[in-house]
């Protein structure tokens, strides 16, 4: 019996370890369950950040391919052949490289109202047609008068397309990313620079006849990508809730932002920043008339909007990137490839710095990066003006002129060149964001008129040295405009943005300026 009890015992002992073991696995179990659905739900969490990041990044791509267009002037180039082959006056060619300027200002002006009537999207695919007609005709053209028929259709084309890419991408960026983001229209205008001096480069070895025409044409291509792009990308978010169709913005807010909640609160901002809360669109002036007899803190957003847009083009980097030749002419080069190939390093500069702009302004800031541009752009443009006065030709004078153009254009593309279009399409109210920066748009491309088509007057009245002292002069007095009427808008939301400058105190008090921040780095 003592035997069998024994058993007894060792089986009943073993019954409950078999169960102390039955128990563990099962906590064992629910502890690993529990650590997978953890890690299950981190995995899907980083495929729908990665698969987010593509997502905008391919829109703000496809958005920005009009901007190439506007870079994409070749004209620095293509003028010295267009002038042999069609005989054309110096008169003829200001006004052949300056209409572009002039004619985009009707297009961005026009492009406001467009946009908010049919679309952010369909506003550029517009853009895209015009201008590809625009270029076939100018490829085609026998006379100055044929040829001046198609760079007015292709101004009318990039000013919609230059109005409205950053509009867009600002619009349908996270707010995390939307400095770097927008500031891409800027990239693509640079890489069209970069592409102008290369085909001018590339083709100056065809006949007189050919070679400017190819240059001209190969510009047509970034808009035929844009035909594509139009199946891949979605109608801003902002957009749709302006026309009512909240559940559309919705579905386009989850595509373009991480998580749900960010979603809800965006959308509800959104809603509310239109001003149709509860499905009711609340009255409202008309935008012009608001426009034009704006509040006090609507004025303060289009004195810094439309005066950081001229301040980016009457420092002269028009002048410097379409007249690049006539500078370094100037400074001493006669060969014309030697000329082109000058003008290659000048692009490929431009396009180096705004790479690095476009890192830096999220992480930065937008203030610090124009900072450092408007300092740096007033030293290498006073340094350009007293070289090309007292060097002269000769190899000092050469190797002067091309630092401080290539001097020039990298800080202009570290800052002043992003940061202003980033700027206009972050800090206007939805309602009025389009035609604002449209506005904004307009500003830029009068100034930029002005520049290319009296540089060629003004050198011969004053000398390129004299010219570059005046650009100088402005530039010192874009540092002050920043300083006094530039808000920092790194972090925020755009209707957190509307709100800094309703509230102007609140802009003063929470604004950091470059020496506070130097102070609190050292406190550290």
């Amino acid at each position: 019996m003592g035997l069998v009890g024994v058993q007894g015992d060792g089986n009943g002992e073993m019954a409950l370890s078999l169960g102390s073991k039955n128990k563990y696995k099962r906590m064992d179990s629910e502890l690993s369950d529990d650590f997978e659905d953890d890690a299950s739900h981190h995995h899907h969490q980083l495929e729908r950040k990665k698969s987010t990041r593509k997502y905008v990044l391919a829109c703000a791509i496809f958005a920005s391919l009009n901007n190439v267009l506007l870079g994409y002037g070749v004209m620095s180039g293509a003028i010295i052949f267009i002038q042999e082959d069609l005989k054309i006056t110096e008169v003829q060619e200001e006004v052949l490289v300056g209409i572009l300027s002039i004619i985009s200002l009707l297009g961005s002006l026009a492009g406001g109202r467009t946009s908010d009537v049919i679309g952010r999207k369909w506003t550029m695919a517009f853009a895209a047609i015009v201008f590809q007609i625009g270029a076939a005709i100018m490829t085609l053209a026998s006379s100055f008068e044929v040829l001046m028929i198609g760079r007015v259709l292709a101004g009318v084309g990039i000013g919609f397309g230059v109005m409205i890419a950053p509009v867009y991408i600002a619009e349908i960026s996270p707010t995390v990313d939307r400095g770097s983001l927008t500031s891409f229209p800027e990239i693509f205008i640079n890489l069209g620079i970069l592409l102008g001096y290369v085909s001018n480069y590339a083709f100056s070895g065809l006949s007189v006849h050919i070679n400017w025409r190819v240059m001209l044409a190969v510009g047509i291509l970034p808009s035929v990508f844009i035909g594509f792009a139009l199946f891949i990308i979605p109608e801003s978010p902002r957009w749709l809730v302006m026309q009512n169709r909240v559940e559309e913005a919705r579905s386009v807010l989850l595509k373009t932002n991480e998580n749900d909640k960010e979603v809800e609160e965006r959308l509800s901002e959104i809603v509310a920043a239109a001003g149709i809360s509860n499905g009711e669109k609340n009255e409202e002036k008309a935008v012009w008339r608001e426009l034009l007899s704006p509040s006090p803190s609507l004025r303060r957003m289009l004195i810094t909007g439309f005066g950081i847009q001229c301040f980016q083009q009457i420092t002269g980097i028009d002048a410097t990137v379409y007249y690049s030749p006539e500078i370094f002419h100037d400074a001493g080069i006669v060969n014309k490839s030697k000329l082109l190939a000058a003008t290659v390093a000048v692009g490929v500069t431009k396009t180096a710095f705004i790479l690095i702009a476009t890192f830096l302004v999220d992480r930065v800031g937008r203030k610090p990066l124009l900072y450092v541009s408007t300092i740096g752009m007033t030293v290498c443009l006073f340094t350009l003006s007293i070289s090309l006065a007292v060097l002269g030709k000769g190899q000092l004078g050469i190797a002067m002129a091309l630092l401080c153009v290539c001097g020039n254009v990298a800080f202009f593309s570290v800052g002043m060149g992003p940061v202003c279009w980033i700027l206009t399409s972050e800090i206007f109210p939805l309602r009025l964001r389009a035609q604002a920066s449209a506005l904004g748009a307009v500003g830029n491309r009068v100034c930029s008129g002005f520049v290319a088509m009296s540089f060629l007057s003004l050198a011969r009245t004053i000398t390129v040295g004299g010219t570059f002292f005046l650009f100088s002069l402005f530039s010192a007095l874009s540092v002050a405009f920043v300083y006094k009427l530039v808000p920092e808008t790194k972090g925020k939301s755009l209707e957190q943005i509307e709100l800094l400058f309703q509230n102007h105190n609140e802009w003063d008090g929470s604004e950091m300026e470059l020496g506070d921040a130097q102070h609190l780095v050292h406190k550290a």
